[in-house]
């Protein structure tokens, strides 16, 4: 039973990984003013932009990786390019770049679809750490990205936002984008850049779960987890910390389904697939009911300018 725990809680952290590394890039655009709805398209690009490079041109996972990030890094230059230099309408964008981005990436995949990718990342094992009973191999086996998705990540973007001026001047951009072009930020520059950045963090989540979860590129692989991202960092407020709660929320709920279907139980495989889903919208309707009791005024608050292109005077 201790080994069923420990590979349980593996893969809580393991499938969360995804989220931590999309969501922290939403929050860095939404804490600019900028939505991004087009997550799920970038992430299939990143995934099929990993495995093609690993499988067709140089069999390195960070080569694969690299792929990802820079193909998710154009386009969130060209959401950018759209969305805060064109000034169009930010949802539009989201949907033509989610569409788009799925297609385009079963096309490219194609060649290299179902295929075993030729390199993969190992696990790095941390002596001592890991030796400790039950939550050891679970919590410090793991490959270097889901370290950095748990460890350095949230960290880094919690003392960014709220540490520093550079994190109050994109919180300043978000909030009040006159207020903030008046004291000489850049809104246009500070929203281009942190929208790139969010497509770049995209497109290693993609490239992560194709490179690392998957290890192929399947029809589909993606699976809705854009969408599940944005609701993700809606719960979370854009507080990378709360985003890591709810990265672990849905890790847990796809584990909970996988245990049950490998357990024998009998329920309809489509339903629990389902399942992850399911938990973690109702979690968040719960907790979005008790922040209405407890605090009506803060429930749902956003930047005030998100997604809404900013004009100058």
């Amino acid at each position: 039973m201790e080994s069923v725990i420990t590979g349980v809680l593996w893969s809580v952290l393991t499938v969360g990984a995804i989220i931590v590394f999309a969501g922290i890039g939403e929050i860095m655009a939404e804490r600019t003013g900028v939505l991004n709805i087009g997550i799920e398209g970038i992430m299939a690009m990143g995934g099929a932009a990993g495995v093609l490079a690993v499988n067709a041109y140089f069999p390195n996972v960070w080569f694969g990786l690299l792929g990802g990030a820079l193909i998710g890094g154009i386009l969130g230059a060209l959401f950018a390019l759209a969305a805060v230099t064109l000034k169009a309408n930010q949802l539009l964008v989201g949907l033509a770049f989610s569409f788009i981005g799925n297609g385009l990436a079963e096309v490219i995949a194609e060649p290299v679809a179902n295929d075993p990718t030729l390199a993969q990342f190992q696990a790095i094992r941390i002596p001592m750490l890991a030796d400790i009973p039950l939550l050891g191999e679970a919590l410090f086996n793991h490959n270097v990205l889901v370290y950095i998705a748990y460890f350095v990540l949230p960290v880094a973007a919690y003392l960014l936002l709220f540490k520093t001026r550079h994190g109050l001047a994109i919180r300043a951009v978000g909030q009040d984008p006159a207020a903030a072009d008046a004291s000489g930020i850049s809104v246009h520059n500070m929203r281009f850049l942190y929208t790139t950045f969010a497509g770049m963090m995209f497109g290693i989540a993609g490239a992560y779960l194709t490179l690392a979860l998957t290890r192929s590129w399947i029809h589909g692989v993606i699976a809705g987890r854009g969408w599940i991202v944005l609701t993700l960092v809606f719960f979370s407020r854009l507080s990378p910390t709360f985003l890591v709660f709810g990265s672990l929320l849905f890790g847990g709920a796809t584990s909970l389904a996988f245990f049950v279907q490998v357990q024998g139980v009998g329920i309809n495989s489509y339903i629990l697939g389902m399942l992850p889903y399911i938990i973690t919208l109702l979690l968040i309707l719960l907790t979005n009911l008790n922040r209405r009791r407890s605090h009506p005024v803060e429930v749902g608050l956003n930047p005030a300018s998100l997604a809404q292109p900013y004009h100058r005077e």
